[in-house]
């Protein structure tokens, strides 16, 4: 399968058979999820859950992200079970029990997201075989848009208007590096590790969306060792 081929929503087949053509190797449900990729199923309009369609009256694409959800796929589920997703506006809702059941080969993987999947996972496999890169000055940190990128929509605070507030969040300079703000606010710094366990210690964002984050943008590529490292640490 060529990289035309595969559509702008695959079937968990059609991506499963696009990246073995690509890798070389087997792919299976269990493995696009392990990697990072974000399964999608369509929600029709549904009138006993209005709040979650607003005006997409002929229902929309709902992600699947909750680590719940995700780890029962991962095992080999025979149906699709969604106790959290986003709504309409791309707000993270919890589903009344029992959730929403939909059958496995109603899940879609985004064209963009499969495609990113190959360099990714070379990239970091070339990683694991090099020795870490000297730190540079432009490696310090992430500026403010880099952090409203990766983390703005994990959170329901204006995280926008928090990095600029004194501090840097979580107290004294907090995630943000020391220093960076001196000249100007605008050339303020965060360290996205710092800066993810606070999100997931005061605003209880959860690890796995985390670590999706830290995987879905290469400019946190060079803070991805620490991020793990942290994680093992502090046991999550």
């Amino acid at each position: 399968m060529t990289m035309s081929e595969l559509p702008f929503r695959a079937t968990t087949d059609q991506a499963c058979a696009w990246l073995a053509a690509q890798t070389g190797t087997p792919w299976t449900l269990a493995r696009l999820l392990e990697s990072g990729l974000t399964p999608w199923v369509w929600l029709d309009y549904d009138p006993n859950h209005p709040d979650l369609f607003g005006d997409a009256n002929g229902g929309y694409p709902a992600p699947i992200f909750f680590e719940a959800d995700i780890a029962r796929l991962a095992a080999g589920s025979e149906d699709v079970l969604i106790t959290m997703t986003k709504d309409v506006y791309r707000l993270p809702v919890t589903l009344a029990a029992p959730g929403f059941r939909r059958a496995l080969h109603e899940l879609r993987f985004l064209k963009k997201e499969v495609e990113r999947l190959p360099a990714k996972l070379a990239r970091e496999a070339a990683e694991r075989d090099a020795p870490p890169p000297p730190a540079t000055e432009s490696k310090r940190g992430i500026d403010r848009e880099q952090v409203l990128a990766a983390f703005g929509a994990l959170v329901k605070i204006d995280l926008g208007a928090a990095l600029e507030g004194a501090g840097g969040i979580f107290g004294d300079d907090g995630a943000r590096i020391k220093g960076s703000a001196r000249k100007s606010k605008k050339q303020a710094l965060w360290n996205p590790v710092t800066l993810a366990l606070g999100l997931n210690d005061v605003y209880r964002v959860p690890v796995g969306r985390l670590k999706k984050a830290f995987a879905a943008h290469e400019f946190l590529d060079p803070w991805s060792q620490a991020w793990e490292q942290s994680l093992l640490l502090l046991g999550k």
